[in-house]
């Protein structure tokens, strides 16, 4: 099975303006496939911004709204998977349905694969207008690779990415909005994870202010030796990896992580 060459597009867009961000991803879908990827990945809620304040619920739709409709037409158009952030609403836009911080996978040939669910809320923030997800592993498959879906803060607990190891998770796309000071996570958290858990880590993230936010870059492809083997620095930037499912299965024959478990130890933990 030959690698995925995997295009990571780390950006803030035009907080606010979803058909500015929809140019933005168009943009990129046609660099990436031009550069021979089949998977493009864009940051958490890149579809509308992140740090919108009382514009979210105007701008949230549900999973198969507008946006969902115009991202497929670029996946389709260009040839290229895309995962995309954006805030889900139950129900029809500007309804009073729940909402959700979502990421949703967008196949090559513009079919929806896969929709998350944030199960984990980080701050006030999101505390305040999202509704967490309550389903832990989505999974969809993509030229033979089982991909996962994650987002941001959900990266940094352990029994998750656990969780998508045990579920055969090879590649794990984590949309993030990552601030300062929390840099170390990009930088060290996450080659850890797909070192302890032998999976490919794909981090994306937004960059610069936004709002009460800096957003700190350093998106990354973290492989299963913990190895980083794409890294964007703090500007806008589309950065390329190779996601290699012959290198994942000898570095998963190699290290002995998931098959030394004892789960009959860990019920404390729960």
């Amino acid at each position: 099975m030959p690698p995925l060459r995997t295009a990571l597009l780390q950006s803030s867009g035009r907080p606010g303006s979803v058909a500015e961000n929809l140019k933005v991803l168009d943009e990129a879908a046609g660099r990436a496939a031009a550069a021979g990827a089949g998977l493009l990945i864009c940051p958490e809620l890149f579809l509308t911004g992140y740090a919108i304040g009382d514009d979210l619920p105007r701008l949230a739709e549900p999973a198969d709204g507008p946006g969902a409709r115009s991202v497929a037409e670029t996946a389709e158009r260009h040839g290229i998977a895309v995962m995309y952030g954006y805030p889900e609403r139950e129900g029809e836009p500007g309804g009073p349905g729940r909402i959700f911080n979502s990421a949703q996978l967008i196949g090559p040939d513009g079919a929806r694969l896969a929709n998350y669910r944030k199960t984990h809320l980080f701050g006030c923030f999101e505390q305040e207008w999202f509704t967490p997800g309550e389903q832990l592993v989505v999974q969809a498959e993509l030229g033979g690779i089982r991909i996962g879906l994650m987002i941001c803060y959900d990266v940094e607990f352990p029994e998750n990415v656990r969780a998508h190891a045990l579920a055969g998770t090879d590649l794990l796309l984590v949309p993030t909005a990552q601030m300062h000071p929390f840099q170390f996570v990009p930088e060290a958290l996450v080659p850890v994870r797909a070192f302890e858990s032998q999976m490919y880590i794909a981090y994306v993230n937004r960059t610069g202010p936004e709002g009460e936010f800096e957003f700190v870059g350093l998106s990354c492809l973290a492989s299963p030796d913990g190895a980083v083997r794409a890294r964007a620095g703090r500007g806008e930037e589309l950065v390329f990896g190779e996601v290699d499912p012959v290198f994942l299965s000898a570095s998963r024959e190699a290290n002995p992580y998931l098959r030394d478990r004892r789960p009959g130890l860990y019920s404390p933990l729960v």
